[in-house]
């Protein structure tokens, strides 16, 4: 095993092996393993790295083993490589360390990538202006293809991609992109404005991340244009940072699905590493009022005792009805969790999907009704089996529509439930659920409330 092979170098010190092993390795090779070492063995590891894997491996990790990794250089030596980051890359991490830190970095950066930092950080929190690089190729409408090949080749290396080029006119508008494929492909003498494509999609500085990731995504680009309200193009933003935001939109979506808000490093630490106290203060709120309601669910089952007394048969489908309706309603809220993260359920627009949900359960609820109902009529008692159908009809229906409204709830209330909204959710069905069913009980059968 890798790891354990760098680990044993480490132990007895034989950094020269260490760092023959370590130029051989692929770069997925080396982060898979990378991850599993301590802290020392990663700084001593992360020490024998070349320059440029070195740069490769800082950009795949989380912003505290990046933090860590800094804390182990001299100053002079974090200084040198937080200069060698992209500047995307480098924002990134400034956002994340200490305020004097990151002052202390940016002022002593190079002239030139200290402007294009404090440019990036001019902009807000979660926008393409914050996340773009300065780092693509920018070509004239009126250069031949000759002239633009060489200025690729002047700029490719100290660029992050060079596979999609950008035209823009004197005062650096964006007038259209150009593939290197296509550049390559094309005659010497033909100019850049007769073969490059007109109306580049493109983002403002101040889009939201998350959909311009998500264009990224379903325009299926390698790197998105951001321009400023000129049309000036300022930067642009890769899919490698795309994939990064899905990722993180995704997991922040879940984790506010479930109901527990604020910094999601925080959170986990929280609910992970927490003191018993806090912990408590995060979890039990949800299951006292989930207790609350299973006494109401105990005090209807009390209240038609006679019922149950009377036809013992009428108990044999409590657990039934419950249960399939339970299971509706962890379906319709796992549809709704799942949609919201992937961006086809929008908060704005919940009506529409909330009405379909609720007409699918009612379709279900057809559906299993009617053949439970067959089934409990053959098997006890006809006017039994048509009360069974239709509660289980009517508590599917409604379970469907808690499965959607009340995670819908929680994430515009905002509510702080590190339980998140099934126990409230099976809480209210299990109440509808035995209300519907001994109300049919008593109009078919005649049986009363105790």
């Amino acid at each position: 095993m890798l790891t354990q092979t760098i680990a044993t170098f480490v132990a007895n010190k034989d950094l020269d092996g260490l760092k023959k092993l370590l130029a051989g390795l692929e770069d997925v090779e080396l982060q898979f393993a990378f991850n599993d070492l301590s802290d020392e063995e990663q700084v001593i590891t992360f020490r024998l790295l070349s320059k440029a894997a070195a740069l490769t491996l800082f950009d795949q990790l989380d912003t505290e083993h990046q933090e860590n990794l800094l804390g182990s250089f001299t100053n002079e030596k974090a200084i040198e490589f937080v200069n060698e980051l992209a500047p995307d890359d480098r924002v990134r991490l400034l956002d994340e360390l200490p305020a004097g830190v990151a002052q202390q970095l940016i002022a002593n950066l190079s002239p030139e990538e200290r402007k294009i930092t404090n440019l990036l950080l001019g902009y807000e929190d979660e926008t393409a202006g914050r996340i773009m690089t300065t780092e693509f190729i920018a070509l004239r409408r009126k250069m031949t293809v000759a002239q633009a090949l060489d200025r690729v080749r002047e700029q490719a290396r100290d660029k992050e991609t060079i596979y999609t080029l950008y035209v823009t006119d004197s005062v650096k508008r964006l007038k259209g992109v150009i593939s290197l494929k296509e550049l390559i492909l094309a005659q010497p003498s033909d100019v850049i404005e007769s073969i490059m494509t007109k109306n580049a999609i493109s983002v403002l500085t101040s889009t939201d991340q998350e959909e311009v990731a998500r264009t990224l995504q379903e325009m299926d680009l390698l790197a998105i244009p951001v321009v400023d309200k000129e049309e000036r193009l300022v930067g642009i933003v890769t899919i490698d940072d795309a994939i990064d935001i899905l990722e993180e939109e995704a997991t922040e979506d879940i984790l506010d699905h479930a109901g527990i808000t604020g910094n999601e490093s925080d959170r986990s630490d929280l609910l992970v590493n927490g003191s018993l106290w806090r912990i408590w203060k995060v979890r039990l709120p949800i299951l006292i009022v989930t207790l609350a309601f299973a006494f109401i669910a105990g005090f209807i089952v009390d209240g038609f005792e006679e019922a149950l007394e009377s036809i013992a048969a009428v108990a044999i489908f409590i657990p039934l009805i419950m249960g399939m309706s339970g299971n509706v309603g962890t379906q319709s809220s796992t549809v709704f969790a799942r949609g919201v993260v992937l961006g086809q359920i929008d908060m704005k627009k919940f009506a529409k999907p909330f009405i379909k949900e609720i007409f699918v359960g009612l379709s279900i609820g057809l559906m299993l009704g009617v053949l439970t109902g067959v089934i409990a009529g053959v098997w006890h008692n006809p006017m039994l089996g048509l009360a069974v159908g239709l509660a289980l009809i009517v508590a599917i229906t409604v379970a469907s529509l808690l499965g959607f409204l009340v995670p819908f709830l929680l994430i515009k209330l905002n509510l702080d439930q590190a339980a998140g909204s099934a126990p409230i959710i099976t809480s209210i069905k299990d109440i509808v659920a035995l209300l519907i069913y001994f109300l049919f009980v008593y109009v078919f059968i005649g049986v009363t409330y105790g």
